[in-house]
């Protein structure tokens, strides 16, 4: 199986976004990070709720701060065609919680441990747990 088979659709943040919506966005529970892209697609950085809490503390404005001063630079991608196994070792070893997936450098989709996850598990124990009620 390869990333491409299992890898999520993925919104992305352009550099001139400002913190507040970029944190909104983070909020809706959806995404604990998302990847930043140029006017080209190409991944330029990962934008993280820890990145946007460590430009508070360091004194910006969350209205004022653009996601291109938050950011973290040189973000670790992976290529569509990358065998999950692979990625699995990437993901240990980075501690990483989610990874852009490229296709020749540009954004094409994330996967997350959950993403995997849920690759590997069978439909059948999916639906064999049941819920206790009090």
């Amino acid at each position: 199986m390869l990333a491409k088979d299992i890898m999520g659709r993925v919104k992305a943040a352009r550099k001139t976004a400002k913190g507040r919506d970029i944190a909104m966005k983070l909020l809706s529970g959806e995404h604990s990070s998302l990847p930043v892209v140029d006017d080209e697609g190409y991944v330029v950085g990962i934008i993280s709720e820890f990145d946007i809490l460590r430009a508070i503390r360091g004194g910006k404005s969350i209205d004022e701060v653009t996601v291109d001063e938050m950011m973290s630079r040189n973000p670790i991608c992976v290529e569509e065609d990358m065998p999950v196994d692979r990625l699995i070792d990437v993901m240990a070893e980075k501690h990483l919680i989610r990874v852009p997936v490229v296709r020749d450098g540009k954004l094409a989709g994330s996967i997350s441990r959950r993403n995997i996850l849920d690759s590997i598990v069978t439909p059948e124990f999916k639906e064999s747990f049941w819920v206790l009620r009090d």
